[in-house]
């Protein structure tokens, strides 16, 4: 019981410095608690989110290394950001745009019909190409994803805070019991 309380009596300046951080007012949004999306989505307006990425524990594995976004077949397709086209061609019996935005980060498209070659300039919002045929989730879908080197990464941390909600205490409320 004696290292419970000492480490209860450690912790509580870390606790407290914790409670008294700024909480910003309802309504006022993401950007107001400190994010701003990098990116911009891959369509225009922002599509619904039909799949989640779900990546496998080990990168032999099966499992979902991207998002399935909503999107009608002839939809366009943007450039979420900058770039430079580094694939577009078919892989397996699926259209597939692959940009290259720098600092190891790429981002897939499917099914995309694109005019793009290799090494063309995107910008963000540029069209890539429309969505074209079927993929694992269609009708009415496209995946995007994303990786950072050889390593998937969930492409919906560029737009939208991914950060996990901290409920803190009340005004005036005890959030812990006293260690004492």
């Amino acid at each position: 019981m004696a290292i419970h309380a000492t480490a209860m009596r450690a912790a509580a300046p870390l606790l407290a410095a914790a409670l008294v951080l700024p909480v910003p007012a309802a309504g006022t949004g993401a950007a107001a608690a400190g994010f701003a999306p990098d990116w911009d989505w891959p369509a225009d307006p922002a599509p619904g989110i039909l799949g989640t990425f779900d990546p496998p524990p080990e990168p032999w594995l099966s499992g979902h290394r991207g998002v399935d976004l909503a999107g009608a077949e002839g939809s366009d397709v943007l450039a979420p950001e900058a770039g430079r086209v580094s694939f577009v061609g078919t892989v397996v019996d699926r259209g597939v745009v692959t940009i290259d935005h720098g600092g190891g980060l790429r981002s897939s498209f499917e099914p995309v019909d694109s005019s793009l070659r290799k090494g063309d300039s995107v910008a963000a919002g540029d069209i890539l190409g429309t969505i074209a045929g079927t993929t694992h989730c269609s009708p009415g879908c496209f995946h995007w994803g994303v990786r950072l080197g050889e390593e998937y990464v969930n492409p919906l941390q560029f737009v939208i805070d991914l950060r996990p909600s901290v409920l803190l205490p009340r005004p005036g409320q005890a959030s812990y019991p006293d260690p004492t």
